[in-house]
């Protein structure tokens, strides 16, 4: 077990396990609210930028040096505005209540700043 934390670093950030129930919790909104006839378009594209928040977290983990794991850390943030944009859209065609729409922005930030931090921390005292 100890051996696989040390091989997978990036599953013991807090940010990585914020952004796995953001993922989730958005996830569950839009399989509930968005209609069948966005399921190739705005669900599919929502997805992609969904999912790629977490992987870039997990493949930035890995990077050489912590620049590059700041790099897509940065990456990671420039998702999570697709996602937001996203919301934007959903809330403007009404698949999203106004409540529904602040709860998905609101968890936004937080993860945003989350991402913010993270990377400002390794561009101030990188360790490799």
């Amino acid at each position: 077990m100890h051996t696989q934390n040390k091989k997978f670093r990036f599953r013991q950030f807090a940010v990585y396990g914020d952004a796995r129930i953001f993922v989730r919790n958005v996830k569950v909104l839009i399989k509930k609210k968005f209609p069948h006839t966005e399921q190739f378009s705005l669900t599919a594209q929502m997805f992609r930028a969904l999912d790629s928040i977490i992987l870039n977290i997990a493949e930035g983990a890995d990077r050489m040096t912590d620049k590059d794991f700041a790099h897509f850390l940065n990456m990671s943030h420039t998702s999570l505005n697709e996602v937001v944009a996203c919301c934007d859209i959903a809330s403007d065609s009404k698949y999203f209540t106004v409540e529904e729409h602040n709860d998905c922005l609101s968890g936004a930030e937080i993860l945003a700043n989350q991402l913010t931090a993270f990377r400002r921390s390794l561009l101030k005292s990188p360790i490799k």
